[in-house]
């Protein structure tokens, strides 16, 4: 017999379940499509982490950026910040390998990065060294110091002018870098004394320009440049031979002319340049921004470079002296000569190598030697540690890549346009 109750519940149960599918189907999609959008949301929303311009990672920490005042040490900055002199003196001990913190400079800017609660612990102190290099002491754990640079952006520049007064007050006059003076002033060291050039001479160049965060930070290389100096034009191309940048003419000439290793064949240092020596005739500390040579009395000096005599005469404590002028840049000095070479007299034109006196110990001296000094832009440097670019022309090797560079920038070079009359500096600037 059948049972009634449950044949109608068997029916309904039957007209239910395909009306639930019909249901399933229609819902489904649009659950997943919101879900979908969601994720899509989340995952817009979520962006990893970016570090600051010292590539540090600070979500939870706190910027306090400040400059170092006159007199100021280091103990000064981090003491107040409640690090004990001890851990200072630490900090300060594993520094000193990567930069000395006892040479921190006034006007230098510093950030300290501290945590965000009632305790402000210093995680990071960072000190910026120059414009591009930093300091990281990160004290988060253990300690870590290291060195870092920001990221340099460099954009090629083109300029142009007319000398009315000077080289500076020209690139000044139209807000270009002075700095330029002195890159240019290095380039054509050899071919133009930048102490005569006169009005109406002209230059034109193209070279690079160094930004941090679009800040201007200063000049990078001249990559090429046009000197007309007493209507003579004077050319400059960069090329990298053998891995250092140097400058050629068109024809692949070096415009500079390196200078000799020693005035003097045979010899020795018997003194380096310094700060503080004790001399052995006055008998106290003192500068001696000189190179001495030990060799025997009569021994020959060279000039170290192509150049003009400047000066011959005695000195009280220098004795004989003889002082070279090579170029707008670099003067050479010779001291303690016992006698000149024949003929030598001031504006006299020398080659490198040529004999201008010979060793001796007149003036303050204890035994025979040359005093040797040099000076680049009028201030005595150590000839030791100038780095004179090669004066060998470019190889043969090489010719076909510097020539080819060579024609391409030179068509840059002359389509620049000079000012006019009225105009001192005409530049262009491209990325």
């Amino acid at each position: 017999m059948i049972d009634l109750k449950k044949l109608k519940g068997q029916h309904i149960l039957v007209l239910f379940v395909p009306v639930l599918l019909i249901y399933l189907v229609a819902i489904v999609p649009t659950c997943s499509d919101d879900i979908a959008d969601d994720d899509e949301a989340v995952s817009q929303e979520v962006k990893a982490p970016e570090p600051n311009r010292y590539g540090l990672f600070l979500d939870s920490l706190t910027e306090h950026t400040s400059q170092v005042n006159k007199n100021q040490t280091i103990s000064d900055i981090l003491n107040p910040h409640d690090i004990p002199l001890q851990e200072i003196y630490r900090i300060a001990a594993e520094a000193k390998p990567v930069f000395d913190l006892t040479k921190i400079k006034s006007g230098q800017n510093y950030t300290l990065y501290t945590s965000k609660d009632s305790l402000k612990k210093v995680n990071y102190f960072v000190y910026e060294i120059d414009p591009v290099d930093y300091l990281v002491c990160d004290l988060t754990d253990s300690l870590n110091i290291y060195k870092g640079q920001k990221t340099v952006t460099t954009k090629i520049r083109e300029v142009s002018g007319v000398i009315n007064h000077s080289l500076y007050s020209t690139l000044q006059d139209e807000g270009a870098s002075d700095l330029l003076a002195l890159k240019l002033s290095d380039v054509f060291a050899w071919q133009i004394d930048f102490y005569g050039i006169q009005r109406g001479d002209y230059f034109k160049a193209v070279f690079e320009e160094n930004f941090i965060d679009d800040e201007f930070i200063g000049i990078g290389k001249v990559n090429a440049a046009l000197f007309n100096h007493r209507s003579k034009d004077y050319y400059a191309f960069r090329f990298i031979q053998d891995g250092q940048d140097e400058y050629f003419d068109e024809e692949g000439n070096s415009l500079r002319k390196a200078f000799l290793k020693a005035p003097l064949k045979f010899s020795r240092i018997s003194s380096g340049y310094t700060n503080k020596r004790f001399h052995p005739v006055l008998k106290y500390y003192r500068p001696h921004r000189g190179i001495d040579y030990a060799a025997p009395s009569g021994t020959p000096v060279q000039t170290v470079g192509d150049g003009i005599v400047t000066d011959v005469r005695w000195t009280s404590q220098g004795g004989r002296f003889v002082k070279v002028k090579h170029n707008g840049t670099y003067s050479s000095g010779y001291m303690h000569l016992s006698r000149y070479a024949k003929g030598l007299k001031v504006g006299k034109t020398v080659r490198q190598g040529d004999v201008i006196g010979y060793v001796g110990m007149s003036g303050l001296a204890t035994g025979p030697h040359l005093d040797f000094r040099f000076w680049k832009n009028n201030q005595l440097v150590n000839y030791l540690r100038q780095e004179f670019p090669s004066s060998h022309p470019i190889k043969s090797d090489d010719k076909s890549g510097f020539l080819t560079f060579k024609d391409s920038i030179r068509i840059e070079l002359d389509t620049i346009q000079l000012p006019d009359s009225t105009t001192q500096i005409a530049s262009t600037q491209t990325d």
